[in-house]
């Protein structure tokens, strides 16, 4: 099974190459202002590395968010456009599921957590203790003051935050656990297309590989277009009562 992943719902996006649970090839780079140029010559060159070429490929696996909706709009059409292309299928993997698995057979639970922006967070609690990510609180939108009471509800122990929520959050999330919140390297906060490689692996192996058409985003909450149309119907509708 030859998969390559995309990663491109946060500011760092991540490309990757396996064969089963073997990554061959792996590549890191900003996505801010740069994502639309570089992703199929990065793709190109993860390839190339690998030594395989993109026919071979079995399956196209993208990052279904949550996260940036452009950025994840722009991996779910890069791998539907391949799979297309070359007659295979998709898979998904979650972002918050792939931070969570930097920490694979940690002792403690995993707090992935992004800014959603609004004052909330893009956020899920996982037992860590084998390598794929087991949810303990589903993935959800809300702000971080409600997600951090409903943690502390369900574990007392100590829990591990990661990603780039916690970067701007951290006071909120020490105010609320104190020493029991764990806080890893900086680079440990990413979300890597390796371990969506391997996410969609376990996906697969289960059944669950899809035609293109049916790779989809998970948005948590309404994209700002979605609030710009809500608005503007208020308007028209309060101008027409008038």
């Amino acid at each position: 099974m030859k998969i390559l992943a995309i990663e491109t719902s946060t500011s760092c996006a991540s490309i990757a190459v396996a064969v089963e649970d073997v990554v061959l090839s792996e590549s890191d780079f900003p996505s801010e202002k740069v994502l639309s140029v570089k992703l199929i010559p990065e793709i190109g060159k993860i390839l190339d590395i690998a030594g395989i070429d993109v026919c071979d490929i079995d399956v196209f696996v993208a990052s279904a968010g949550p996260g940036s909706f452009t950025g994840t709009r722009a991996g779910i059409a890069t791998a539907q456009g391949m799979a297309l292309a070359t007659g295979k299928g998709c898979c998904s993997f979650s972002t918050l599921s792939s931070i969570a698995m930097n920490f694979s057979f940690a002792p403690h639970p995993v707090c992935s957590m992004l800014d959603a922006r609004k004052n909330e967070i893009y956020a899920g609690l996982y037992h860590s203790s084998a390598k794929i990510p087991e949810a303990i609180l589903p993935e959800t939108v809300m702000t971080p003051e409600d997600f951090l009471g409903k943690l502390m509800e369900v574990t007392s122990e100590e829990v591990i935050f990661a990603g780039e929520g916690v970067l701007r959050y951290r006071q909120a999330i020490v105010s609320k656990l104190g020493e029991k919140a764990i806080f890893p390297a900086l680079e440990q906060n990413a979300s890597r297309a390796s371990n969506g490689a391997l996410l969609a692996l376990h996906s697969i192996k289960k059944g669950k590989i899809h035609p293109p058409h049916l790779l989809l985003p998970v948005y948590l909450r309404a994209p700002e277009a979605e609030y710009a149309k809500i608005g503007q119907q208020k308007k028209r509708q309060k101008t027409s009562d008038i």
